[in-house]
This record gives C-alpha cells, structure tokens and sequence, in this order.
C-alpha cells in the first residue's frame, strides 16, 4: 500500500510518499494545471492512503481521489502543526511530517466524509455571508440617510425601536416624500 502526505496549494502539491512493502520513500512535487496530479494518482496501485491538511481549495481533488478508489485523511492544521518540533515551515517538510502521521496514525480519518454534510455546511458559510452582507448594506444606507438629515438618531427611529413598532407607524416611505424627521425612517423598509 502507498501511504502519501500531501502539502495541498491550490495550483500544486508536495507529496512525501512510502511503499510499506518495500519501504522506499519519494518525494515530489505534482502540477494541477497540466493534469499532472491526476495522472499520479490514476496510476497508482488501489488503494493509496493520502493525508492531508483541512482546506477550502482540494474538493476537486477529494472527489478525484474517491473516484480513483483512494482513501483521503483531512487532518486538523492547528493539530498537525503541534507536532512539529522544527518551527521552518516549507513544503518538503510539511508533506514529510504529514506523511510520518500517517504511518504513526496519529492524524483522524476523514473529517468530512460525508460531501452532503460539507455541501450543507458550505451553504450555511454563503447564507451567513449574505446576511452578513445585507445588514452591512442596510447599516451604509442608515449611517447615509442621517448624514442627510433624512433620519436622526431618535427613539422613534426604526432601528432602534425595530421593525415590528416600525410596520405600526409607517407614515414616511422614503426620502421623496419629504421627510426631514425620523418618523417612520424608510430604511426599515428595504429588504
């Protein structure tokens, strides 16, 4: 069986790779662009074990690897970097780290084995997102509305009273109308 630590970039990857029949150790670097990582990995002997560090960018390449009849093991960074003894970081060395894990079994199988769970929890991720968004958007308009002396900071002002009082007081939609108070501020209303 190969047993392979992989430094993961999103345009290439430092492999650390053993064969636990013969013990013979390679290192490599591999292209992405040029389809020279999937060509290591189609031809390797099933299954291979590859370990690697959690990141944003490799979801193409765990599909690959399933499909190639691979095992992939995501392992915590803040956990694999813990145990280095050596604080120099470069590519070489953190693949050969990944790979000692692997043959000492110290780095947890497979976080996120199931890709409806990672697909739902990257969707969380882009919702938050977008709300996050959208209140920053709502809080511009605020902060340019009172500069205006379109809305105050007052109490009757609805995003201090919140929406709800907003909706039973609605007198004012919007700058047009003339408003120069906050009674009823017309940036509760956008959504």
């Amino acid at each position: 069986m190969m047993i392979i630590g992989c430094d993961f970039h999103p345009r290439y990857q430092q492999i650390a790779m053993m064969d636990t029949e013969t013990g013979e150790l390679t290192e490599r670097r591999l292209e992405h662009e040029n389809g020279e990582a999937q060509a290591f990995y189609a031809s390797l002997a099933k299954p291979a074990r590859v370990g690697m560090e959690a990141t944003g960018y490799g979801q193409w390449f765990e599909r690959m690897l399933a499909e190639q009849g691979h095992e992939l093991w995501i392992g915590h960074a803040s956990q694999i970097r813990a145990g280095v003894v050596r604080k120099q970081k470069t590519d070489a060395r953190d693949a050969a780290h990944l790979l000692r894990l692997l043959v000492e079994k110290a780095v947890s199988a497979d976080l996120d084995s199931v890709p409806a769970e990672r697909d739902a929890r990257q969707l969380l991720r882009h919702r938050h997102k977008l709300v996050c968004f959208g209140f920053s958007v709502k809080n511009q308009l605020h902060g340019l509305a009172m500069s205006q002396g379109i809305c105050r900071k007052e109490e009757n002002c609805s995003r201090r009273r919140g929406v709800r009082s907003w909706k039973n007081s609605r007198s004012v939609r919007g700058p047009a109308a003339g408003a120069r108070s906050c009674s009823g501020c017309w940036i509760g209303s956008i959504r």
